[in-house]
């Protein structure tokens, strides 16, 4: 694969690559009556007779008017469907994903996600009897054990089911603390970072309070002069990213907090960027008193478009009665849910979270060991400065701030150069890129780093996969400053062309579910195609 430049360096040789393309149809289309891909059985006599009607013991409200309306296929055809959609999708099994930023989509262990789809696990119900629950239960409660040691922190809960919501219950968690010591009302301030995750900001907002964001120094630190000119009696908390998602580390933290802490204020410690740190450093000596991790990034249970996820917080002993209810115990002899929290600022999801995904994280950390979680944090930030040295090289591109210091596991770097001297964006470098089979994001708005693009290799990746994707953007840079219209015009290999993305302001022009968009269909018809030669 691997071929050498005019000055005799070595370099990957560009795979040749093309999206496949099905025109796939929406699977109630597919639907024909009839079809099943699963027969279900007849109850037998003897079960039908001792368990009985169990559905005339439903309430008559509960009873369904229609049966519900699914899509009838044959086993094959729900084969087809599903592996024609995969395939025309840029995905970790199937691409280099260093280019999906802080949604760290590193290889997942597949025998994670076999363990999680074992009987076992995948017929639980959380109303079972907890007695018949022990095993996950189990499982949740060793887990926390070892999030308390790699965080420091004293207690855990596991139920938030994302990111977002872990912040929203940590925001909950510190109003609960201000509201017992009667400071609620005084402390309606939520100090931020503007490279700090924008959840941070959103769900504090969310909860009520007003928000101050802090802006980075020459250096791309956040600025300490800036924090205690913001603190006051009425700053209420810290929320705040580190490294943040420039992959940039702050290492006079403990600065902050104590400043907060000074002011009365409480300090939550974002670590969903905590895939370079682990082993390293800790919330805990760093003096934080919440934080939370995402189980769906960091512990390598896959983001599932979106969800499920998992978003384990922690706390100090002083927060823990605040924790959401309920939490996981174990007496002794059997574990059990407590909920017996009388300040616990009560439910923030359904049941206890995501169990699949909480077993995923604890296999992961199981199969590592506390020596194999800080190689992880080693080998991402190896892997990342590599790729920094590697992406400098490149013309047109940069790494703003901290300049000649090294980065922990991401960088944003900026287009800014290549942009003004060729008019090709960096949304539009990341979609000539999947003609080549790899994409990257670029950043949260606003776009604080110009033509910004954020690049997270984690220690799943092969110095081979680097150099490719290194070499893949390298490529596509050169064409921008050789034939830029070719970049503009991307793609070329992929299944569609540049999407109008002006469409989505407008709830006309889609629906989020089959009913609603057949209810679309009747009030505006479709008009029929007159001949084959439209047809694409």
């Amino acid at each position: 694969m691997n071929q050498r430049t005019k000055n005799g360096e070595e370099q990957p040789k560009l795979r040749q690559f093309h999206q496949a393309r099905w025109n796939e149809p929406i699977i109630f289309e597919l639907s024909r009556e009839g079809e099943r891909a699963l027969l279900v059985p007849e109850v037998e006599p003897e079960i039908r007779e001792q368990v009985g009607n169990v559905l005339a013991t439903l309430p008559e409200m509960m009873h369904r008017r229609s049966p519900p309306n699914l899509p009838e296929l044959s086993q094959p055809q729900v084969v087809r469907h599903y592996l024609r959609l995969s395939q025309e999708n840029l995905g970790a099994d199937l691409n280099i994903e260093i280019g999906q930023g802080t949604c760290t989509m590193k290889y997942s262990p597949k025998i994670n996600d076999q363990l999680a789809g074992t009987e076992q696990m995948a017929d639980i119900h959380p109303l079972q009897d907890i007695e018949t629950v022990q095993g996950i239960l189990q499982i949740m409660y060793r887990f926390e054990q070892m999030l308390k040691e790699i965080s420091g922190m004293d207690r855990f809960s596991l139920q938030p089911s994302a990111g977002s919501a872990a912040i929203y219950t940590n925001v909950s968690m510190i109003r609960a603390y201000h509201q017992a010591r009667g400071e609620a009302k005084q402390r309606d301030q939520v100090i931020t970072t503007i490279f700090s995750h924008p959840s941070n900001a959103a769900c504090a907002r969310t909860a009520g309070y007003k928000i101050i964001t802090l802006y980075p120094d020459q250096d791309g630190y956040p600025d300490l002069e800036a924090l205690k000119a913001a603190v006051s009696e009425r700053t209420a908390a810290l929320l705040i990213t580190n490294p943040e998602d420039t992959g940039i580390f702050n290492p006079r933290i403990s600065e902050f907090v104590e400043v907060v802490h000074q002011a009365g204020g409480l300090c939550s410690y974002d670590q969903a960027n905590a895939n370079g740190i682990l082993g390293i450093t800790r919330a805990r000596e760093a003096g934080f008193d919440l934080c939370h991790f995402n189980l769906h990034k960091t512990f390598s249970t896959p983001h599932g478009c979106g969800g499920p996820g998992g978003g384990a917080v922690g706390v100090t002993r002083e927060l823990a009665r605040f924790l959401p209810t309920p939490v996981v115990a174990f007496d002794g002899e059997m574990y059990h849910l407590d909920y017996d929290r009388p300040d616990s600022i009560g439910k923030i999801g359904p049941f206890y979270g995501v169990a699949p995904v909480v077993l995923k994280a604890y296999a992961w950390v199981m199969s590592l060991g506390a020596e194999g979680l800080r190689k992880v944090a080693e080998t991402a930030v190896l892997n990342n400065n590599y790729l920094l040295k590697k992406m400098e090289r490149i013309r047109g591109v940069c790494a703003p701030y901290a300049k000649g210091k090294r980065r922990i596991e991401q960088v944003r770097y900026s287009w800014e150069t290549l942009a003004q001297d060729t008019g090709v964006h960096s949304e539009e470098l990341g979609i000539r890129a999947a003609d080549f089979g790899v994409h990257y994001w670029t950043s949260h708005h606003p776009f604080v780093v110009p033509e910004p693009c954020t690049l997270e290799p984690t220690e799943s990746f092969s110095k081979d996969d680097i150099d490719e994707y290194a070499a893949i953007l390298a490529h596509v840079a050169h064409e921008a400053y050789t034939n830029p219209e070719l970049v503009k015009t991307a793609p070329h290999n992929s299944t569609i062309h540049t999407i109008d993305h002006r469409s989505l302001d407008d709830p006309s022009q889609w629906a989020i579910t089959w009913r609603a968009y057949l209810r679309k269909v009747r009030e505006q018809p479709v008009p029929p195609i007159e001949s084959c030669k439209n047809m694409r």
